[in-house]
């Protein structure tokens, strides 16, 4: 194992933090897997998996099971795990910018693009190469301005040669369910069957530049612009796994998900061994604009009616948002059928909030898909 210590830049002086990421296996392996958790901050059932990681991979690698590079990431925030105001943790959004910390990331599609046209060949795997050569070089051009942005680059440097990035994750309220590309989905689903996922959520480009995408971009845009001219496969796909509600942090759940990415890593060919049999597909994937953001037109007190891994109807009674003045309860409906897989923990709801997604099969929004 290599523990590698990235700094970041200081926001003032006397301060200081890092990033530190853990390596297993042989750097120039089989193929190289990138794991991360916590890029929200408050969100933890990921972290705990990731230190089940360690500890699984340090055993695989004094056996020499591991056939490729495997990097994880345990704690991808340090920003936003610091940012506790009042004993309330605040990790989606940096206080100094209000920015998501899980969104603009870097888009270099068109640089890469320019510098490797003149260079491709009828040889997908020269292709591959140069591509991955190109984004690093042009990552580590790049000069973050502020604390944020070299935690973002930084992030990216460590991913950005890797075949397969996982990104841990967790809702507010939720089922295990993940997020992934349709180009990606046949090499996912395994993932999908082991970890139990309740719903699957299919977007080449959900907007905002997220960490799973600005890999995942990166190559369909370059697919999309040299296709009919150079053989290019989709040389890095990405995973963004929502581990259930931020409650949910446990010794049984976190050990659970290690094994079912042990058991999906084996399947890949990253871990030399046996996996187990591949479980049923719990749900089918779905379109992520076929989700509906369930939203109240008033605020009040939220009661729920339903429960996260539930299928609803249309037209189902999903909540009820009450007024303790007036004494008005206004009924809250899903719209289109679906799983409802994840619901906000909060229960004073504002008018226009969203207080729950579910799964439908119809696409029917288009642009931006993803929570602010």
């Amino acid at each position: 194992m290599r523990h590698q210590t990235h700094d970041l830049l200081a926001p003032v002086p006397g301060t200081a933090r890092q990033i530190h990421s853990f390596h297993y296996g042989p750097e120039n392996g089989a193929c190289k897997i990138y794991i991360q958790s916590s890029l929200h901050a408050d969100e933890l059932p990921g972290m705990l998996v990731s230190w089940y990681l360690k500890q699984r991979l340090a055993e695989l690698e004094k056996t020499g099971q591991l056939l490729g590079e495997i990097v994880v990431v345990p704690v991808a925030n340090p920003i936003g795990l610091e940012q506790v105001l009042m004993d309330i943790p605040l990790g989606r959004y940096e206080l100094e910018s209000g920015q998501n910390f899980n969104r603009r990331f870097v888009d270099l599609s068109q640089h890469v693009g320019d510098e490797v046209e003149p260079l491709l060949t009828d040889d997908a795997q020269h292709n591959v190469a140069l591509i991955r050569k190109s984004l690093r070089a042009a990552l580590e051009g790049c000069v973050g301005t502020t604390q944020l942005e070299s935690q973002r680059l930084t992030l990216q440097r460590l991913a950005c040669e890797a075949d397969m990035v996982l990104d841990l994750h967790c809702d507010f309220e939720s089922v295990e369910h993940l997020y992934t590309t349709p180009e990606a989905w046949p090499q996912v689903e395994p993932l999908s069957r082991y970890l139990g996922a309740q719903a699957s959520l299919l977007a080449t480009d959900s907007g905002g530049q997220s960490f799973d995408e600005c890999f995942t971009l990166v190559w369909w845009q370059l697919q999309q612009r040299f296709e009919n001219r150079f053989p290019l496969p989709l040389g890095s796909f990405s995973v963004t796994l929502e581990l259930r509600g931020q409650g949910d942090v446990c010794h049984a759940l976190g050990s659970r998900d290690c094994q079912a990415i042990i058991s999906y890593l084996m399947q890949y060919g990253a871990i030399a061994g046996e996996p187990v049999a591949q479980p049923e597909l719990i749900y089918p994937a779905t379109q992520l604009a076929a989700v509906e953001p369930v939203a109240t037109p008033v605020g009040g007190l939220l009661v729920f009616c339903t429960l996260p891994g539930e299928y609803v109807e249309a037209g189902q009674l999903i909540a009820e948002v009450i007024d303790p003045i007036s004494d008005a309860v206004t009924p809250i409906h899903a719209a289109y059928a679906g799983l409802m897989y994840a619901r906000s923990l909060r229960r004073m709801a504002t008018a226009g909030m969203v207080i729950a997604h579910v799964a439908g099969t119809e696409a029917y929004r288009s642009g931006y898909l993803l929570s602010p």
